[in-house]
């Protein structure tokens, strides 16, 4: 049984920007093109002395002022500040393709059970043999470092978009004060355990070379990654997050699987033992169970309130970081007692 929400119609793009007007111009410029065009553009001015605020506004975009430093702090006021159903996030340097928004709704919505979705890049500049080896190079190191201790594809934060109701879920659980942390694999953590995180091709966008131009720029953005990952240990181990992520899968097609056996009117008659009453009203009991355990399992806020309710040990902060802290185990409880 699965958590239901009415389908994603509705996309706000948020682009933190930090002095980067001109790369700005050019990204709002591909936003203008979209075949399918956003609810509003939410560019977040972190505190910039040039035009970024006055190019922003030329284009029709809201601008959000973030005087705290870092992308942590800029990404999150933007999400915050957005409207739509469906948050899209984008650097200043990205250049999505004219489809890009009507193919991360469509996904979205063809998709309930998928929380984000990210994509892929190319260089915008340099020499042109290098532009998509160079990419894939520096695209392939993040995924292929991450994707193994996260337990699935990390998001990438000039490409992805995610469901209004993910972020609320996690907003004050990522560290959006931390300037040293990278706020896409931050995020990823938060998002990655309890939700669906997927890759999607065809939204590959173009962004710029500086990855490979500023050397100390490089450094910083390794140190950074280190940092992001090191914040979330020792609760998210890959060992630990791989067994949380087995073992949520697991429990879904185990809830799934009964909540079909009992859907059918000859199961609950014949768990029964033949009495058509007992048997409706053992169905309604068993349904209403796994629908809260479904709620508990996408809420972890709600499930915290109930857990501590219920007089249980209380946990740290980063718990929250996943429902099955506290929703796997209710699940197997009722799971137990119904057989």
């Amino acid at each position: 049984m699965h958590h239901h929400t009415p389908p994603p119609v509705t996309v706000s793009v948020v682009i933190p920007v930090k002095d980067d007007a001109h790369r700005l111009e050019v990204c709002l410029a591909a936003l203008r093109r979209q075949t399918a065009a956003p609810l509003e553009v939410v560019v977040v001015d972190n505190a910039s002395t040039d035009a970024t605020a006055a190019v922003a506004r030329a284009a029709g975009a809201r601008v959000v002022r973030e005087e705290r430093p870092g992308i942590p702090a800029a990404g999150a006021a933007g999400y915050d500040a957005a409207l739509g159903d469906v948050i899209a996030r984008l650097d200043a340097d990205s250049i999505p393709p004219a489809h890009w928004v009507e193919a991360v709704l469509s996904h979205l919505r063809d998709h309930p059970d998928v929380l984000a979705v990210t994509g892929a890049a190319v260089f915008s500049g340099g020499p042109a043999p290098l532009r998509k080896v160079g990419a894939a190079l520096y695209l392939g190191a993040y995924y292929g470092a991450l994707a193994p201790a996260l337990g699935h594809v990390p998001l990438f934060g000039s490409n992805f978009a995610m469901r209004r109701e993910a972020w609320e879920r996690v907003r004050w659980s990522v560290h959006r004060h931390d300037p040293e942390l990278h706020d896409d694999l931050d995020l990823s953590f938060h998002l990655g355990a309890p939700g669906r995180i997927r890759y999607l091709r065809g939204i590959t966008v173009q962004i710029s070379h500086r990855p490979f131009t500023d050397p100390v720029a490089m450094v910083r953005r390794f140190r950074r990654g280190f940092r992001t990952v090191f914040v979330h240990w020792p609760h998210e181990l890959p060992w630990r997050r791989w067994d949380r992520i087995v073992h949520a899968v697991f429990l879904r097609r185990r809830i799934d699987t009964r909540a079909e056996r009992m859907s059918t009117p000859g199961a609950r008659d014949s768990e029964s033992g033949g009495s058509p009453d007992t048997g409706r009203v053992r169905w309604r009991i068993r349904r209403r169970r796994a629908a809260a355990v479904s709620a508990a399992r996408d809420d972890p806020y709600a499930a915290y309130q109930e857990w501590v309710a219920a007089g249980r040990p209380a946990l740290q902060p980063a718990d929250l970081m996943s429902s099955q802290a506290i929703a796997l185990p209710a699940a197997e409880r009722d799971l137990a007692d119904d057989d």
